[in-house]
């Protein structure tokens, strides 16, 4: 992994969405105490139980949050793409980091101290305001995938992951982003084998069709 101590412009910084509502002197404070990493596709950016001691910012790139059950299995807690952070809760409350974040592929990313983040909300309540904002909608998403394994069968889980993968592109609601059946079936609870069935029946039925890499979802 290399790492670079300072060295983001303000133009990069006003890129980030938790940022863009701070003006340039503000922005400038950042970048000189901003850092940047690139890691390789399968390197860990930060690992389960570690001191958590700053927050990163993925500027390029996917990365997938994973934990893993009783017996060792891998299980996929979310996917970051670009503009998305993470590490916020440990500098918050002060606790180890409750889960790994691995590199989908070759990243970019923006770091910030503990201390400078925390001067940080000090000095800029919208950008707290907007931290708690995607804290709530992390909690409310964290309530759906609970709901979904308490109440949902697979058929319904995979239904579910399938629109909150979705997009509306020229009328239409698409799905861009490849996804391979063992990583879908590490996000609902169930198995590969068991996500291939239902993905093929679904296409048998009609309520998802393939355009080439575009997946496509009929009447929804």
């Amino acid at each position: 992994m290399a790492t670079t101590p300072v060295g983001y412009s303000p133009v990069v910084l006003r890129n980030v969405p938790l940022f863009s509502g701070l003006d340039d002197l503000e922005l400038e404070k950042l970048s000189k105490v901003s850092g940047r990493k690139r890691v390789e596709r399968g390197a860990f950016i930060v690992r389960s139980g570690e001191s958590t001691d700053s927050l990163y910012f993925l500027l390029v790139g996917r990365a997938k949050v994973t934990n893993v059950d009783e017996e060792g299995r891998e299980i996929i807690l979310a996917w970051l793409g670009p503009g998305e952070f993470f590490g916020e809760m440990g500098l918050i409350d002060g606790s180890p980091r409750s889960a790994n974040v691995v590199a989908a592929e070759a990243c970019e990313l923006l770091f910030l101290s503990k201390e400078s983040f925390q001067r940080c909300l000090q000095d800029n309540f919208q950008v707290a305001q907007k931290l708690m904002k995607t804290l709530v909608m992390r909690l409310r998403e964290a309530d759906r995938k609970i709901e979904s394994l308490a109440l949902l069968d697979v058929y319904g889980r995979v239904a579910r992951l399938l629109l909150d993968m979705s997009e509306i592109a020229d009328g239409r609601r698409v799905i861009r982003k490849k996804m391979s059946k063992q990583d879908m079936a590490k996000m609902i609870g169930a198995s590969r084998e068991m996500v291939s069935k239902v993905m093929r029946d679904l296409e048998l039925s009609g309520y998802i069709c393939y355009e080439g890499d575009l997946l496509v979802i009929p009447g929804a």
